[in-house]
């Protein structure tokens, strides 16, 4: 009898947990999406728990609203009404560096830091609510269909790209090696806007050149190269894995060629690894000096960047060319040799793209990339705020760039030559 009591008793409690469970299930299947959607969203306010208190009572009737009164609900896919209020929420933190993926997005930026792509080859930012031109890579379809550092890309094909992020507007660009794409664009100086095509291609991205030598555009109209003397120069276009040991070498060819001075011309490089631009600054800087300082806003402890301390170079004769184009690492890289006294930086103001962003899987297909500090100079400028002014501020002209002369690599070797 008592096992018979206990067996009943199992059999009822199996019963209320099945009974459980199936309430659980068939509810959890009507409220699943709202569910997760809710999780979502309530994050924020729950990580902060300190800051202000946040209602999202009026979201969900926004949401109650679309459900009910949209004509073409049946059509659309509640997991992206998911992903475009996320896309709206980080678009709200007004920093074009701040963006959600949704799997496609996500997808492509991962083979984007692999370096796998076809594509005009050319770096695209936000400066002051436009889509603009950092720099064409070099010898890349956009340098060759004539795209400048600082051109203001209005459309791309019929796409008007006022509320494009920049992702969206790779997205756009980028396509198969063989097809076209049109850009609208507008250069300073220029009264109208033109449309440039470029035709695709798999984009090969340079490191660096080395020149002893200067070509020099005579009256006559030809170009007649001219020793640079004790001058070296070198240029280079991007901060990847292998650009430091690319540097190193160009600086053992001008111990070889016995030149002791040098211009390093960071102009169209739109930066890459904050690793390379403090290897790089090592060479000049006495091991422990400020290369530069991640900033965090005071939400963490601010992350200070120090030369390795090569420091060969320690008396050396230096200027750094920059213009527009120079962005990101590059600055890092001008701004320490300026803040440390080590270079002159001449050319154009640069692109002010001096913040850190940290790439952070939301779920197995979706993933965000959000600006977590600000990159600020040996001397504490941030370089965020509008870039860095050089020492000598020349920017070129029409008839320079016709002539094919080069003021500010001039204006460098004078300098060079009166040290």
């Amino acid at each position: 009898m008592n096992w018979l009591k206990k067996s009943g008793w199992l059999v009822v409690a199996v019963i209320v947990l099945a009974v459980v469970f199936s309430i659980g299930f068939y509810s959890g299947l009507k409220t699943s999406l709202e569910s997760q959607t809710a999780k979502i969203l309530n994050a924020t306010p729950q990580i902060n728990a300190n800051k202000e208190e946040v209602d999202f009572a009026e979201f969900w009737h926004a949401w109650n609203i679309a459900e009910e009164k949209y004509v073409n609900i049946d059509k659309v896919k509640r997991q992206d009404m998911v992903y475009g209020a996320i896309s709206g929420m980080v678009k709200s933190l007004g920093d074009p560096y701040s963006v959600f993926f949704n799997p496609e997005e996500s997808k492509i930026f991962k083979s984007d830091i692999k370096g796998e792509f076809e594509g005009v080859g050319m770096e695209i930012g936000i400066r002051k609510e436009i889509l603009t031109v950092v720099a064409p890579l070099k010898g890349s379809p956009a340098e060759r269909a004539g795209i400048h550092a600082g051109d203001k890309i209005f459309k791309i094909n019929d796409k008007i790209t006022l509320d494009l992020t920049v992702e969206e507007a790779v997205r756009l660009i980028r396509g198969p090696k063989g097809t076209k794409v049109k850009l609208t664009i507008a250069r300073n100086g220029d009264e109208e806007s033109r449309v440039i095509e470029i035709e695709r291609d798999v984009i090969k991205i340079p490191i660096i050149n080395t020149a002893t030598k200067e070509v020099v555009t005579q009256k006559s109209g030809e170009k007649k190269p001219e020793d640079l003397g004790d001058i070296f120069v070198i240029k280079l276009y991007n901060f990847s894995e292998n650009s430091p040991g690319s540097f190193r070498s160009a600086l053992r060819e001008m111990i070889e060629k016995n030149r002791s001075k040098l211009i390093i011309d960071l102009r169209n490089n739109p930066g890459g690894f904050l690793e390379a631009s403090v290897d790089i600054a090592s060479w000049f800087l006495p091991q422990g000096d400020v290369v530069v300082t991640e900033n965090y806003g005071g939400r963490a402890e601010n992350k200070t960047h120090r030369s390795k301390g090569y420091n060969i170079f320690k008396n050396l004769p230096m200027v750094v060319l920059v213009n527009q184009g120079s962005a990101s690492a590059s600055e890092i890289l001008a701004g320490a040799l300026k803040d440390h006294g080590k270079a002159k930086l001449i050319g154009e103001k640069t692109f002010g793209k001096g913040s850190v962003q940290e790439f952070l899987p939301l779920t197995t297909d979706t993933s965000l990339k959000i600006t977590v500090a600000k990159w600020l100079t040996p001397n504490g400028y941030s370089i965020s705020e509008g870039g860095l002014t050089p020492d000598f501020e020349i920017k070129p002209t029409k008839e320079n760039i016709a002539a094919e002369r080069d003021p500010v690599m001039e204006k460098a070797i004078e300098i060079l030559r009166a040290m």
